[in-house]
């Protein structure tokens, strides 16, 4: 049987880019996941680009990397990921303050200009305007998630790579070493693994007695069918509190707890937001819980009611579209910045997951990383590291 190179634990966004990554520099490399589609973090997402976002040196050279990374990734895949760009709309609910709500963005590389609420209805038509103070707005990059997974996956089958539909149920240990993976069929060798499974990942890690500070949130949304109506911007609230609650959710004294199903970290919040994709389809809202069941049980009915609600109210056109209500889980990590690189104390052994903005992230750091497994250590990648919470400590 081969030893491969590298073995690549899951197909969303971060396994399909990093393995693609990996065999573009020469490696052997196999990819594995337990469903032929991608990941359900990836399938669900707005894909979003955020590259004016950046708020620190790293972050800033990250989101320029990212967005340049996008604009020639689909020649480069020879594969379109339907990338563009367009309109951010930050929307002000009625009686919020612009000046408060600015004081977040004041930060970042290019922040976001406050227009009245007659302006952003110009921006974007289906706008109730009676229902926002205003807007903040800026230029905004996106891809479909589906469409981007695809032509990765494609590059890396041309470049030789091997894909298999699988799940993975342990990592092959002996001793200091991990060696492989082992499936619900066979076991797979291989010289290094990584493991770049979400929200799945710190329960694949403690089958190996390994505990990383990586936690997750459930997401929810709906996603509707292809819709005769035309959303030309990206609709979010300018005011969201997912930030504070995943920093809430992932205190070291509260870590413990991830291991332990039945516990709800934060109350649930809910962002009103709206993205329509190329192929008409839209997915609205998003309701976020820090659960630490992985199957946890969620009330749909009530969800999707409360989504229906909030987008109601500032885009009346899509009161009543058809929809269904969908669920994911979706990894973070302590600082906003992803888990990446060696895990300490086990050779052959590493970590791809915690990407709180990974469609600008995710493109330059999978270069960087493969890069620096046949070559040199890259301090972008060392900033990232594992074990940074403990050196801070």
């Amino acid at each position: 049987m081969q030893t491969f190179d590298w073995i690549v634990v899951g197909n969303g966004l971060v396994g399909a880019a990093t393995s693609y990554e990996l065999a573009r520099c020469g490696l052997s490399v196999l990819l594995i996941d337990r469903a032929l589609e991608p990941g359900n973090a990836t399938r669900y997402s707005y894909g979003g680009i955020p590259y004016w976002s950046g708020t620190t040196a790293l972050t800033q050279q990250l989101c320029h990397e990212g967005i340049a990374k996008h604009r020639q990734l689909s020649e480069e895949l020879e594969g379109d990921t339907e990338f563009r760009e367009l309109d951010l709309v930050l929307t002000l609910a009625a009686g919020e303050d612009p000046n408060a709500a600015a004081e977040p963005y004041a930060k970042v590389a290019t922040p976001p200009r406050f227009v009245s609420a007659a302006e952003a209805q110009a921006l974007e038509p289906l706008l109730n305007e009676d229902a926002i103070a205003g807007a903040f707005t800026v230029r905004h990059g996106h891809v479909s998630p589906v469409a981007l997974v695809k032509a990765y996956n494609q590059a890396f089958l041309r470049l030789g790579g091997t894909r298999i539909v699988a799940s993975v149920v342990d990592l092959v240990r002996i001793k200091d070493r991990v060696t492989g993976v082992l499936t619900t069929e066979q076991a797979y060798p291989a010289r290094h693994v990584v493991v770049a499974a979400g929200a799945f990942s710190r329960a694949l890690l403690r089958q190996v007695n390994l505990t990383v500070p990586l936690y997750y949130t459930y997401a929810e949304l709906i996603e509707t069918p292809p819709l005769d109506l035309n959303l030309r911007a990206l609709i979010m609230p300018a005011q969201t509190e997912r930030f504070a609650m995943e920093a809430k959710a992932s205190q070291p004294d509260t870590d413990a707890q991830w291991d332990e199903p039945g516990h709800e970290m934060t109350p649930a919040i809910l962002d009103s937001g709206a993205i329509q994709f190329l192929d008409g389809h839209l997915c609205l809202g998003q309701i976020s819980r820090t659960l630490t069941d992985l199957e946890a049980d969620l009330d749909a009915a009530e969800s999707e009611r409360r989504l229906r609600a909030a987008i109601a109210t500032q885009i009346p056109a899509l009161t009543d579209v058809p929809g269904t209500w969908r669920s994911c889980r979706v990894s973070f990590s302590r600082d906003g910045l992803p888990l990446v690189g060696s895990i300490p104390g086990v050779e052959g052994l590493h970590l791809m997951a915690g990407f709180s903005a990974p469609f600008v992230y995710l493109p330059p750091v999978a270069q960087r990383f493969a890069q620096t497994v046949v070559g040199e250590a890259d301090a972008v990648i060392t900033a990232m590291a594992i074990d940074r919470f403990s050196k801070a400590s």
